[in-house]
């Protein structure tokens, strides 16, 4: 059996293989799956993406799977059991900033129709396909995540500055940024 090539940042463990080979990348139009990636991508902000990976269960059962539905109801008492859970990242603007986000969540359904028409709007439905050939190519952000980023401030959002986006558009498959040297770096996946 021929050993898999991946992307560089996916080398360091199986659990980061894992994500990689199963999910970075992979065009996502679901309404609360997109949701919860771009709380997740939020929560890493000063992290690693290995800490949230590692934490990942917790952070799932503690948020309720990042319902909005769910989530717009916490009140300070819920808020504060949270930030008493050692399973999670125990910061209180992030923790605000996701019963924040749901609220915005719901606006933003309301006046697109829904979260994944507003966010696959900024690349016309369609994900940018990249040829990267070294991991030092690979930008941090573009003038596309600091447009979704300062909309999304405009609108409400907090922990979704550029870097943050565009870490999220990678995951969500709005942008292909996987190695062209990599396994999963075809497009016919997507």
């Amino acid at each position: 059996m021929d050993e898999i090539i991946r992307c560089d940042w996916a080398m360091k463990s199986k659990m980061e293989q894992e994500y990689h080979d199963r999910e970075w990348g992979i065009p996502v139009h679901d309404d609360k799956k997109l949701f919860k990636m771009l709380i997740l991508e939020g929560k890493q902000a000063g992290l690693s993406w290995t800490t949230i990976l590692a934490k990942m269960d917790t952070l799932c059962a503690a948020f309720d799977n990042f319902d909005p539905e769910v989530l717009v109801t916490y009140d300070n008492d819920k808020i504060e059991s949270l930030l008493h859970n050692d399973g999670i990242i125990k910061n209180r603007q992030k923790v605000n900033a996701v019963v924040n986000n749901a609220k915005v969540y719901f606006e933003i359904c309301e006046e697109f129709g829904s979260l994944d028409n507003y966010l696959w709007s900024f690349v016309n439905y369609r994900p940018i396909v990249n040829k990267w050939t070294r991991i030092e190519e690979v930008p941090s952000s573009t003038p596309i995540s600091d447009v979704i980023s300062k909309d999304l401030k405009k609108r409400g959002f907090k922990f979704v500055g550029t870097t943050t986006i565009y870490a999220f558009m990678q995951a969500a498959g709005m942008v292909n940024d996987h190695l062209i040297s990599c396994d999963f770096y075809d497009c016919s996946r997507i």
